[in-house]
């Protein structure tokens, strides 16, 4: 299986300022451990940090000196998080600031470890509460101004039609020849997509979650939150399922199959088609990555789209 993430800094890369203020929100005195967290692509800091007192938090730093985008989608995130309700399934934000080039978020330390992969069905399970109950908590979305899922991910799902332009000598034989049926797939994606008042996480995978010592999962991570339909969370799960391994029909019931079908289609195409792009600054292996979760989906979305 194929991973990615970014080249991160450290707790201990932070200016000595921006390290006094995160400090202060926590409280407890001064950091006196900090272990780093593998996974995601940002380049920013992604540290599990616990004061003299014994007082824990979760840190995320990011400066655009190092990946203008990362603290664009940090600011984002701060704003997003801060007006998450308490009953959601997400850890609670202690505090936070962007100033003087630096963009923080000081959350509360969940006790957890993702999910397994590949997924076994207790955690799928618990996975698929967890985002009933998120869409419960997030309808009508408490965040005003947000943007829509469209926005998004219109463009992310012309992968298909970008392609056919120019077919490159590398892609899988079924899809070369049936990129007219994917590029209407994932335009229909475009259109189920398009409804909804539903806080949507936007970036649902193993490694957005964390699995607590009861068993209930807490969604973590949120740039990318937008308004689309409740059901999108759960068809973004389903592919992170196909991904690495176990059932996606556990995830998908109750989701219109020729919605969900169409999503895929989408995210197969955007996948296939970034893969084949440079790598964006700090992140040198996530087209990788990318080519991955797009070979791994093909076999399924040929089986939906051809039965």
């Amino acid at each position: 299986m194929v991973t990615a993430s970014g080249v991160r800094i450290g707790w201990a890369d932070l200016p000595v300022p921006v390290r006094h203020r995160v400090e202060d929100v926590i409280g407890g005195g001064p950091v006196i451990e900090a272990r780093s967290q593998p996974g995601g692509f940002s380049p920013g800091t992604a540290d599990r940090v616990c004061t003299a007192s014994g007082r824990r938090a979760f840190v995320k730093a990011v400066t655009p000196a190092i990946n203008p985008d990362s603290a664009v989608m940090a600011r984002r995130e701060l704003r997003i998080t801060a007006a998450l309700p308490g009953h959601a399934p997400v850890p609670r934000l202690l505090g936070g600031f962007d100033e003087d080039d630096w963009v923080v978020l000081i959350l509360q330390d969940v006790a957890g470890a993702h999910p397994r992969t590949p997924w076994v069905s207790s955690e799928i399970d618990a996975a698929v509460t967890a985002l009933h109950d998120l869409a419960a908590a997030l309808t009508p979305a408490p965040v005003p101004g947000l943007p829509r899922a469209t926005d998004y991910l219109a463009a992310d799902f012309g992968g298909w039609a970008a392609l056919a332009a120019g077919p490159p000598a590398d892609l899988d034989p079924w899809a070369a020849h049936h990129l007219d049926l994917l590029a209407d797939a994932a335009s229909r994606g475009i259109t189920a997509i398009s409804a909804g008042e539903t806080l949507v996480h936007g970036d649902i995978r193993a490694d957005n979650m964390l699995v607590r010592e009861d068993g209930r999962i807490i969604i973590v991570d949120w740039p990318w939150g937008c308004l689309g339909p409740a059901w999108l969370d759960s068809v973004l799960l389903a592919v992170n399922v196909i991904v690495h391994g176990g059932d996606p029909a556990r995830v998908l019931a109750g989701v219109d199959r020729d919605d969900a079908v169409a999503v895929i289609a989408g995210v197969t195409g955007y996948f296939q088609r970034q893969s084949r792009r440079p790598p964006p600054p700090g992140l040198p292996t996530v087209r990788a990555f990318q080519r991955f979760q797009g070979d791994a989906l093909l076999p399924w979305l040929r089986t939906a789209l051809t039965r």
